[in-house]
């Protein structure tokens, strides 16, 4: 590049404009340009705003740093020293497929950012720019605005790249089911994921994704618990202008929306039957039909569904359909419980350790030996998630230098039942005062958190709530 060409960009900077504030939990930022004074300079406001940076001058010691180096985004100029910017975009796709990779052009042109973005660009930036565009950029490639501006909707369901989630795991059983996921992730193949509540089915899902082959198109996940019955079939398939009252105009469903990507159904078991039978017809004829539309639409969106229920048993009880169960089990994989993987545990403690500290503006503690002792001899019945809440209240309430068994306050309920505890069975109680007397007391034990009264009874939070409706009004012991 041109010393002068090269003054102009890094005069487009702005280091003294004040910037919003990003918190990340990632892994660098790989800056490439042979331009010193603007690749510092990138660095510099990249570090403004909470980004770990490594930068290089040229194309073979990119290449070499991303094969030894875990980066969560690299940023390319489009010609550098020793090899040709568009050669380092792509050798970087074929080292790690998933990786986001901005490209910046001095002498852009709408053939050449086409050329780029076939090539897995996420975005073409023509210099001169300011930092506000690199930003917004870069913010758009890591997902963290789902690609078009919106945001992540009512904790029922997410259209974004999965970026940053990652599965730490050194145990054997484990690491063979990364490597069956990765050898079907290529493929269309619907596939289902079964695991207990906590253990990172969705991370396992979200890993299918970032190794298919478009790891770039979106990835949207929806709740099946959480939707509402009579919105269901809209928000998976979507509705045509003035198809039922409030219906104010066309919206796409889920499978639309993701296009060439994946379609995550979590809590598939809680699907009502009448929407069980419309997605069967979805997955054999790869189409769907709006609500109020007249004709069918063709999708290619890629399914994976999750379930922390024995769909065999829910087929039993009728409450899930034969065919569409043969229909999603085409790749099974099931995610074993922390319990069966306890030489993940301490790895796990790790990163929580330093994830939390780092969240809490914190020195990360050292775990004591009997901390430690009495982690890997819990029960670990919420799995993962409830590892995570241990060592997230650990960090919270110790003293920054070390992790004590006081510090971990486990719930005494996991690892032991006492007499008292136990419940109370009399003479001619029915199988329903029963249910009713355990849920109830389980609620109780956990001080009315209904999502984990539900984990603790292996049931679905809408399977919970329907039996407190139906318990409504009558008195504990009848």
């Amino acid at each position: 590049m041109a010393g002068s060409d090269a003054g102009r960009v890094a005069g487009q900077f702005h280091p003294r404009v004040k910037v919003r504030k990003i918190l990340t939990d990632m892994s660098p930022v790989l800056v490439i340009d042979d331009h010193p004074d603007l690749r510092a300079e990138i660095s510099q406001n990249l570090h403004s705003v909470g980004f770990q940076v490594e930068s290089v001058s040229n194309g073979p010691e990119a290449l070499e740093r991303v094969r030894s180096t875990k980066f969560s985004l690299v940023i390319t100029d489009e010609k550098i020293m020793g090899i040709d910017g568009k050669d380092v975009l792509s050798s970087v796709k074929k080292i790690v497929p998933q990786i986001p990779v901005i490209v910046m052009s001095a002498n852009g042109s709408v053939h050449n950012a086409v050329e780029a973005m076939q090539a897995g660009a996420s975005d073409y930036l023509l210099k001169p720019f300011s930092f506000e565009s690199l930003e917004k950029t870069i913010k758009k490639a890591i997902g963290g605005t789902n690609g078009n501006g919106s945001s992540k909707s009512g904790g029922q369901m997410s259209a974004d790249h999965p970026a940053g989630k990652v599965i730490l795991t050194r145990n054997s059983k484990m690491q063979d089911i990364l490597k069956q996921a990765r050898g079907v992730a290529p493929s269309s193949a619907t596939v289902l994921i079964q695991g207990e509540s906590g253990t990172g089915k969705e991370l396992l899902a979200a890993y299918v994704h970032q190794h298919s082959r478009h790891p770039e198109a979106p990835y949207v996940a929806l709740n099946c618990a959480a939707l509402p019955d009579t919105l269901a079939e809209s928000e998976l398939f979507g509705h045509e202008k003035g198809s039922f009252t409030g219906a104010v105009g066309r919206k796409l469903g889920k499978f639309e929306l993701a296009s060439k990507g994946t379609v995550v159904l979590d809590e598939i078991s809680e699907m009502p039957l009448p929407l069980q039978a419309k997605l069967l017809r979805v997955l054999q004829e790869k189409e769907v039909d709006r609500v109020g539309g007249t004709r069918p639409v063709s999708i290619d969106a890629r399914v994976i569904a999750i379930t922390n229920v024995n769909l065999r048993s829910a087929l039993a009880d009728g409450k899930f359909r034969e065919d569409l169960y043969y229909r999603i089990n085409v790749i099974p994989l099931v995610v074993p419980p922390l319990r069966e993987r306890r030489d993940d545990i301490e790895l796990l403690v790790q990163h929580f350790l330093e994830k939390y500290s780092r969240a809490n503006h914190k020195k990360a503690a050292v775990i004591e030996d009997a901390a430690l002792n009495l982690l890997l001899d819990h029960n670990w019945k919420g799995n993962v998630r409830e590892l995570e809440n241990v060592m997230e209240r650990a960090v919270l309430i110790g003293d920054g230098k070390s992790v004590l068994p006081e510090h971990l306050l486990l719930d005494p309920f996991e690892n032991h039942t006492k007499s008292s505890e136990l419940l109370e069975v009399k003479a001619g109680y029915t199988v329903r005062q029963m249910e009713k007397k355990l849920i109830f007391n389980t609620l109780n034990q956990v001080d009315d958190n209904r999502t984990r009264a539900a984990e603790l009874l292996g049931i679905s939070i809408r399977t919970l709530r329907n039996k407190l409706h139906e318990y409504k009004g009558e008195a504990l012991g009848t």
